[in-house]
């Protein structure tokens, strides 16, 4: 009679628990077809309980919700505290205001390192008595080593400002603005390239009507191409239009970009150099004398631009950092991922020798994640917040970073009340996060939503997704 009452009493639990999961087959059908999505919704705390769940064992592309284990596994190695320090060393000595020997700039993929930071050391360079160098100025670059672009980034994109290397040379994100200019029906477009930065932007872009039914109109497009030594070329077609287009370009070659810089402020400063600026990529056991450093903000601050705004920069420049400082050599794309794997395995006792990692952006179209390990990833943050500090970087719905202005929460109820890092790549609508409930606590969910396209040409393409989003997360905003 007790084993028969104890059974009983098992299958009411279970059952009520089944009745109290939220059914996500329903709002599925909303979504265009085509789309294969993947929900987990749980409560946090010892014992998760699933609020609701949809597919969540399969893998799919996480786009910028990589970002999440990006900054759980800097936290955990790095610590808040961590800045990138750039330097400036010699090994030489300085003598009738001259520096016997050579300038070494010893960069540290700092992907917040400012042009203004630069002239303010050398400035201390020119306090300090320099005015002319009698050897090299030498850039060690030897903190990374390997290709600065990771692989599965799209290669049409990589022009674009958010596909900017994290190389370990980077000056105000290496990026630049360009513009174009319409001009008469069938005559050329005029291109124009900034002033004061050492890349060179030219072009050949013939001007069309708008909605042109000519075949060779309507599948002209603005096109982008690049060589070496920063120089972009423009190609291709754009409507006609009383408005200039800006555009933002990424630099491809940051070594060359920095020494460039670095060529025009040294002679702002009036010292000069009897050698040229060249590139080290290998660690040197010479001892060396530090002549000035700066450093970045702590990571802690480094990681909520990472988060509220999607920086794809940051993200992979702290990745690289990753692998370079958890196994003390050059860091590369390869150990990084090691290393992200090791750190959240020995130190936060999640196993993601399943997932597969590219970067740390979500830029590469071979990352691969599942909800149920994104979602053990939020369940630690959530766990560990108070130390961790996590939730409140991540965008605040209709208030901050790229959930601001998404349409599904920028309105009440979900107005503030969410917290969670979105995901974008073509196709893919993502979002990883918590729901925050009126007594302060959480409730964690994940939406890796892959294959989407809408059906409709009459309204905007993500119409649907937001209509799923607003209508499905509504039951666990009470």
């Amino acid at each position: 009679m007790k084993n028969f009452r104890s059974i009983s009493l098992f299958f009411i639990a279970f059952f009520s628990s089944l009745l109290q999961a939220q059914s996500v087959e329903p709002y599925v059908s909303s979504l265009p077809k085509g789309s294969d999505l993947s929900i987990l919704v749980q409560s946090v705390g010892k014992k998760p309980k699933t609020l609701a769940k949809y597919k969540s064992d399969q893998f799919k592309q996480p786009a910028s919700v990589q970002k999440v284990i990006t900054a759980l596994a800097a936290q955990l190695e790095l610590g808040s505290d961590f800045q990138f320090e750039t330097r400036m060393l010699t090994n030489g000595s300085i003598k009738n205001k001259q520096l016997n020997g050579d300038l070494i700039v010893q960069l540290s993929g700092d992907p917040s390192f400012t042009r203004e930071r630069l002239k303010s050391m050398l400035a201390t360079l020119h306090q300090k008595g320099i005015e002319k160098i009698s050897g090299k100025v030498i850039l060690d670059t030897s903190i990374f080593t390997g290709h600065d672009k990771a692989e599965g980034w799209s290669w049409n994109n990589l022009t674009a400002c958010y596909n900017a290397p994290p190389s370990a040379a980077i000056i105000d994100d290496n990026c630049f603005y360009a513009t174009i200019t319409p001009g008469k029906i069938g005559n050329k477009a005029s291109v124009s390239g900034p002033t004061n930065i050492p890349v060179t932007v030219t072009g050949n872009v013939r001007t069309i009507a708008k909605n042109s039914k000519d075949l060779s109109d309507k599948y002209c497009e603005l096109d982008a191409s690049y060589s070496e030594k920063n120089r972009y070329y423009l190609s291709g077609c754009i409507p006609a239009s009383s408005d200039k287009a800006s555009l933002k370009f990424a630099v491809l070659n940051g070594v060359d970009y920095f020494s460039a810089i670095l060529k025009r402020e040294l002679k702002q400063q009036n010292i000069s150099y009897t050698g040229t600026i060249t590139e080290r990529n290998q660690k040197t056991a010479a001892k060396l004398t530090l002549l000035t450093s700066s450093k970045s903000a702590p990571l802690s601050e480094l990681l909520t631009i990472m988060l509220k705004k999607s920086n794809n920069l940051y993200a992979d420049t702290i990745f690289r950092t990753l692998g370079a400082h958890h196994f003390n050599i050059q860091g590369t794309w390869r150990n990084s991922r090691d290393a992200v794997r090791q750190i959240l395995r020995t130190k936060a006792g999640i196993n993601l020798e399943n997932v597969v990692i590219a970067d740390g952006s979500g830029l590469s179209r071979l990352n691969l994640v599942s909800a149920d390990k994104i979602m053990e990833i939020l369940q630690y943050i959530s766990a560990h917040d108070t130390e961790l500090e996590i939730i409140e970087k991540l965008p605040i719905s209709g208030t901050d970073g790229t959930l601001q202005n998404r349409k599904s929460f920028n309105q009440p109820p979900f107005k503030e009340a969410i917290r969670a890092k979105t995901g974008y790549i073509q196709g893919s609508y993502n979002l990883a996060g918590f729901i925050e409930k009126s007594d302060g606590g959480y409730i964690a969910f994940v939406q890796l939503l892959s294959g989407y396209h809408p059906e409709r040409r009459d309204e905007p393409k993500n119409s649907a997704i937001m209509r799923f989003e607003s209508e499905f997360y509504k039951n666990f905003i009470q």
